[in-house]
């Protein structure tokens, strides 16, 4: 006897329809994931309002309470009861979904907060009175007399009490207080011009502070500095570059940061298209692949990037949290992506992160066995020009050193002394365990790694060849036939032209086949059936493929490692110079191949710091 479907009823189905309540609390469930999202919907609707100055105070991870202060342009007493009704929003007319230019226009934050949680709402508009209203589970009370002296106070307490169900995939307290501090933290990204407090109250009283930035002054590029020092941390805004670049009505803006300036994760990067902080996976492709020839796979770029264009190129109402956006063109943000940053990356030439310097002094730095002793003050400083004479009579002594250490001196007569203030990486005075070159610089010194550096050298001039010459390739005796899908050949095919400027020619043959004519010479015998299928693995994942270009690279990577210069060969003092100023004239010199430093530079206050001088 056949079973019945679980899920079937002998009698027919009925379509209902189902009453408000159950419809804001299945809305709810998109908008609301957790409390992070009820603090976003809370402070965009405070930033739309025009507020300077927004307050958040959380309970218990946002479980119990939250409570969004600001000084916006409130909301009038006969308008509260229609804000909690959904699809009611000030922000659109519904005439036009394209050009949109707040960060909310659903109007079903309010509402959805209302069906899953206790919400109150107490507003007041400039020449008016105050007024409050108060929605539990979806049933809405009148409206009442407040006291209130401007903007809105919004309270959602107790969040998720109506559905119980959902509070069961909650995270810690901790957690999900950390979520609501990387939301806020990301909307004060974008809005340099508005102060953000978050306390957290739990417990009662008045809590502490755990996130404050207070409104930055100053043009675009001073303020968004200032508060991305303040927000990622003042080592990022060091190590950073100023990004400001157009094409075809789109802007791009903000600062990236070098490439030995890296983290181990994906975590310190923040997109914004039009002001809002988006998550997509085209923009995270762009930037990865920009810094794709600096960077080893297990590394990961650190920015703070802005976009602004007309909102009628982009589409932001792709998914309820509006967390993912879609451009009409975009190839041509991609492209500007890429491009902007590859161009700030070379600008910046030999350039290294500040943070090198910090990682060696303090790996030189020694931790005591036991307390330190009391403080031995030291005389006065000399002059620069004694402190000169007492070094050239030190030399000799210092150069006899030579005989018994792996090192060779520069004896100062042997070298043509160069104004040292024009010369960003010094001048040579000795190398060190044939592989380290010392530098002496106008006020410090600078340690160079001298196979990493000209490996990058090598690299950098092969790359330049192969630009200009083009990727020679290498034609099939019997081309490879390879059998894919009708879609998967489409989409290969439509990188085809992009495929074959890297030396790979593909043709169609026929259903949903490809004829592999030609591969890169440089790549020598290829298995081209799983190039081509790493290629589509990467189109789908990314919209784009560098499988080619990447194995290309790796090899000249290989070819530019072989042909530097060696650990532990001598070199002349001429020949040490020469490779400190073409690391000066080269871009990405600062950096291997693999994203590491090339070489550190300590300051001459770092340097006596070490010996207790400071």
């Amino acid at each position: 006897m056949a079973q019945a479907h679980p899920n079937i009823s002998e009698n027919r189905p009925v379509i209902r329809q189902l009453d408000d309540a159950a419809i804001n609390r299945i809305a709810a469930g998109e908008v609301v994931e957790r409390p992070a999202s009820a603090v976003k919907e809370l402070v965009e609707n405070a930033i739309d309002a025009g507020a300077t100055r927004i307050a958040i105070d959380i309970a218990d991870g946002g479980k119990t309470l939250i409570r969004v202060t600001d000084d916006g342009c409130g909301i009038a007493a006969d308008d509260l009861p229609l804000a909690l009704s959904r699809h009611a929003t000030s922000k659109i007319d519904g005439s036009d979904l394209l050009n949109i230019h707040t960060f909310g226009f659903r109007g079903e934050a309010l509402p959805s907060l209302g069906a899953v949680g206790r919400l109150t709402i107490t507003s007041r508009v400039p020449g008016g009175e105050a007024a409050s209203v108060h929605v539990a589970g979806g049933r809405i009370d009148g409206v009442k007399p407040a006291a209130l002296r401007a903007g809105t106070v919004v309270e959602l307490r107790d969040l998720f009490f109506a559905t119980p169900a959902r509070l069961k995939f909650m995270r810690t307290d901790r957690a999900e207080a950390q979520a609501i501090s990387d939301t806020v933290k990301r909307l004060a990204m974008a809005e340099p011009a508005v102060t953000f407090t978050l306390r957290d109250v739990s417990g009662g009283g008045e809590g502490r502070v755990t996130f404050r930035a207070d409104r930055e002054n100053g043009d675009l590029f001073d303020a968004l500095h200032s508060r991305l020092a303040r927000v990622i941390g003042r080592e990022f805004a060091e190590n950073a570059l100023q990004i400001d670049a157009a094409r075809e009505g789109i802007r791009l803006y903000g600062y990236a940061a070098l490439p030995t300036y890296s983290r181990g994760a994906a975590v310190a990067q923040y997109l914004f298209v039009n002001g809002r902080p988006v998550r997509d996976k085209m923009l995270t492709g762009a930037l990865r692949a920009a810094y794709f020839d600096f960077l080893s796979r297990d590394r990961h770029p650190a920015a703070a990037l802005f976009i602004d264009c007309d909102p009628t190129l982009v589409d932001v109402n792709v998914h309820p949290a509006k967390s993912e956006v879609r451009f009409r063109d975009p190839g041509v943000a991609r492209g500007l992506i890429v491009s902007a940053l590859r161009h700030a990356l070379a600008e910046a030439g030999h350039r290294a992160s500040s943070t090198v310097a910090n990682e060696t002094l303090g790996a030189m730095r020694p931790e005591p066995a036991q307390p330190a002793p009391a403080r031995v003050y030291q005389m006065d400083r000399p002059s620069p020009a004694v402190r000169k004479v007492a070094y050239q009579a030190q030399a000799p002594g210092f150069a006899e050193l030579s005989q018994d250490y792996s090192g060779s001196i520069v004896e100062p007569a042997s070298v043509p002394e160069p104004p040292v203030e024009d010369l960003p990486l010094g001048a040579a005075r000795g190398q060190v365990h044939e592989n380290y070159i010392i530098a002496q610089t106008a006020d410090g010194m600078v340690i160079v790694d001298q196979h990493a550096a000209h490996e990058r050298l090598v690299y950098e001039k092969l790359k330049k060849q192969m630009a200009e010459n083009g990727v020679a390739a290498q034609a099939l005796l019997i081309p490879e036939i390879v059998e894919l899908s009708d879609s998967d050949c489409a989409r290969l095919m439509a990188v085809a032209d992009d495929l074959s400027r890297l030396g790979l020619t593909l043709e169609p043959f026929g259903g949903g086949a490809v004829a592999v004519r030609e591969t890169p010479a440089i790549l020598g015998e290829v298995d081209a059936r799983a190039m081509i299928l790493d290629i589509l693995d990467e189109l789908a994942d990314q919209g784009e493929s560098q499988t080619v270009q990447a194995r290309i690279e790796a090899i000249l990577s290989r070819v530019a490692c072989h042909g530097s210069v060696r650990s532990g060969r001598r070199m002349r003092a001429e020949e040490m110079n020469a490779l400190l100023r073409e690391m000066e004239a080269t871009p990405h010199s600062g950096q291997c191949n693999h994203g590491r430093p090339t070489y550190v530079e300590l300051k001459l206050s770092d340097i006596e710091r070490l010996f207790g001088r400071s």
